[in-house]
């Protein structure tokens, strides 16, 4: 071996010995799972809405992949959160009415990337324990989560009580999605030097209703007068609706203000290029849209998510916006691919890293929503009723225990006034739309089931109201 050769390697010896990480595999990403309570789809400025300022989250969606198509597989809070955490779907983790816990034994993201290397934090809304809704949840049920500020559920917003596990219960001081935030922030910062990656899920309970609690600085910006509405929402419903929506909008701004937070904070750590942030919602709100309130129903605010995953150039991820129906369960499965991790079995959802990557969609172009049992704010007596619906970029279509229910054009009809479902002119769409629901039942196991019958088999409780009740 030459001499310039032989020095050549001493160098490279020399350098790995100063450094022997240099060999070291490249440290995964960080993720920032944002999730607001009940915040629909349309109520964004870069998804057209003309009344809502959400500056913040209009740059964030221009960072990010975009699921325009996104769904809540079931449009209430613990199923869908339940989904979530799992990347099952709500007849197999059994979480498919509120106030019900999910079991201990789950294979959940953060025990995956826990067992990974990653810290894990959880701040604010939890809502898949079922001991009770401000009752302390002990370690051994926090799904893999270690840093922990929670309350199991509250919508008080500015009167807001959680637990760290430590000191009891204690009181978020002031507007608690701030709160939370400052909370996050200051997480954050703690592990801009770690060696460690981190899992942070910061769960806020805005803008659920009540929606006149926010911060008096964010209802200045909305006058009720001015709000404009929806096609769908009836004319004798105009004055309240405005109203609820003026209020409900002060709530999105609060917290789009908190997003801007988080991304500067990213920002001034040296994190930013090393962090995946995801924003979602369990759910959506129908305000008075088709004459309904909050969720649980098949109609498009509802059952509409907003998704966004921003992710590190490293991870050849290109912002871009996409119409492929994704999931809540197909968020954790791909969540962990980014992160490098291979997925469950435990897992239904799919992976949509490569359809993010220019791939094709994973879940050929269709999703399936379900109402499994009709209870808590769609009861019988408020019109619920158990469906199942299959929903591709265009069309809707729901099926009720009794047969065809609603069919809608979304793209010639986007707030789904005109139901084809019994127009003759539709018959083959009708058949076609009802042998792909079918076929993806068939596919997913799910038998369609009178709501009772689930809720035997899991052995969960109801009240007269046929409300859940809470888990002892």
């Amino acid at each position: 071996m030459t001499l310039p050769r032989i020095l050549s390697c001493l160098l490279l010896l020399i350098g790995f010995a100063a450094n022997p990480t240099a060999n070291a595999a490249p440290k995964p990403p960080n993720v920032i799972f944002i999730l607001a309570d009940q915040w629909r789809a349309q109520a964004f400025g870069f998804a057209g809405d003309p009344n809502v300022k959400t500056p913040h989250l209009d740059q964030l969606e221009r960072e990010s992949v975009n699921f325009t198509q996104a769904v809540s597989g079931m449009p209430v809070c613990s199923p869908t959160r339940a989904s979530l955490l799992t990347g099952q779907r709500p007849q197999t983790h059994g979480v498919f009415i509120n106030d019900v816990p999910l079991n201990t034994g789950a294979v959940t993201l953060a025990k995956e990337l826990k067992a990974a290397g990653y810290d894990t934090g959880c701040i604010g809304k939890w809502h898949v324990d079922g001991h009770g809704r401000l009752s302390s949840i002990p370690p051994n049920r926090r799904q893999g989560f270690d840093y922990w500020k929670v309350c199991e559920c509250t919508h008080d917003y500015n009167n807001s009580t959680y637990y760290d596990g430590k000191e009891g219960k204690l009181k978020w001081e002031g507007y608690d999605a701030i709160a939370q935030t400052r909370d996050a922030q200051t997480y954050i910062a703690n592990h801009s030097f770690s060696e460690k990656p981190f899992l942070l899920w910061l769960a806020w309970g805005p803008p659920h209703n009540p929606y006149e609690t926010a911060p008096q600085k964010f209802r200045d910006l909305y006058s009720s007068d001015q709000i404009q509405l929806r096609d769908n929402v009836p004319s004798d419903a105009a004055p309240r609706t405005r109203a609820e929506l003026a209020n409900y909008y002060a709530h999105c701004s609060a917290l789009d203000e908190c997003v801007g937070d988080i991304v500067r904070t990213l920002k001034d750590t040296g994190l930013s290029e090393d962090t995946i942030i995801v924003f979602t919602s369990d759910h959506g709100d129908m305000l008075r849209s088709q004459g309904q309130i909050r969720k649980q129903r098949p109609w498009e605010e509802s059952v509409r998510v907003p998704l966004l995953f921003r992710v590190p150039k490293k991870l050849d991820v290109k912002p871009s916006r996409l119409a492929a129906t994704i999931n809540s369960e197909d968020v954790m499965p791909t969540l962990l691919r980014l992160c490098g991790r291979p997925v469950p079995k435990s897992v239904e959802g799919l992976d949509f890293t490569n359809c993010m990557r220019g791939g094709v969609d994973p879940s050929g172009g269709a999703a399936v929503i379900r109402c499994i049992a009709p209870f808590g704010e769609y009861t019988k007596a408020q019109g619920g009723r158990e469906y199942r619906e299959v929903r591709t970029a265009r069309y809707s279509y729901a099926r009720d225990l009794s047969g065809p229910w609603l069919l809608y054009d979304n793209q010639a009809d986007p707030f789904q006034l005109d139901n084809l479902v019994a127009k003759s002119s539709h018959t083959k769409l009708l058949s076609e739309m009802e042998g792909l629901l079918q076929s993806k039942l068939t596919e997913q196991k799910d038998e369609f089931l009178p709501g009772l019958a689930y809720i035997e088999k899991w052995g969960w409780k109801v009240d007269a109201s046929g409300t859940a009740a809470t888990a002892p």
